[in-house]
């Protein structure tokens, strides 16, 4: 019998069941919308963050980690 926890998303990626629940999206559609935002200008992470709450009604852990996730995307190119 293991004592070891059962493996899930680790970092911001483990925000996102909730932010889906709470918001009626799929994480990708709020990853699109910050790639747009960046595109039209707005580049850095609090800039990001203070626009989906803002814009959007998020809560700064949820607007955090859809920022962080997106950037770490953006930074590897992927």
């Amino acid at each position: 019998m293991s004592t070891q926890p059962a493996a899930g998303p680790t970092g911001p990626a483990s925000y996102f069941p909730s932010i889906e629940k709470n918001y009626g999206r799929p994480v990708d559609h709020w990853i699109g919308l910050v790639r747009e935002q960046q595109a039209a200008g707005t580049v850095r992470h609090g800039e990001l963050v203070t626009w989906l709450k803002t814009e959007h009604g998020m809560g700064h852990g949820h607007a955090n980690a859809v920022v962080a996730h997106t950037l770490g995307l953006v930074k590897a190119g992927v």
